[in-house]
């Protein structure tokens, strides 16, 4: 189960080094990571029979989606604002 959130979170930072270029794809890497974190919490919390864990888990995932919904309206303005989301044009 450990491994899979190891996975999880190796996939998320390749991916947010390796596409430096395009910031939607930055922001799923990123909400990959978080959810490999609240998926190591999860499975932490079940082992060790404690509920605080899964309550943190309901709360980082919260977090995550008002993340995601702020960061997607930010980037629609900035796309109408500017016609492109990719990085390097944006000098």
């Amino acid at each position: 189960m450990v491994n899979l959130s190891l996975l999880l979170f190796i996939i998320g930072v390749l991916g947010f080094v390796l596409n430096r270029r395009n910031l939607i794809l930055m922001l799923i890497s990123i909400e990959i990571m978080l959810l490999a974190i609240t998926y190591l919490i999860l499975v932490s919390s079940v082992s060790f029979d404690d509920i605080l864990g899964q309550t943190y888990a309901i709360y980082i995932i919260s977090i995550a989606g008002a993340e995601t919904a702020i960061g997607l309206g930010i980037f629609v303005a900035f796309y109408r604002l500017r016609g492109t989301v990719e990085i390097e044009d944006i000098d």
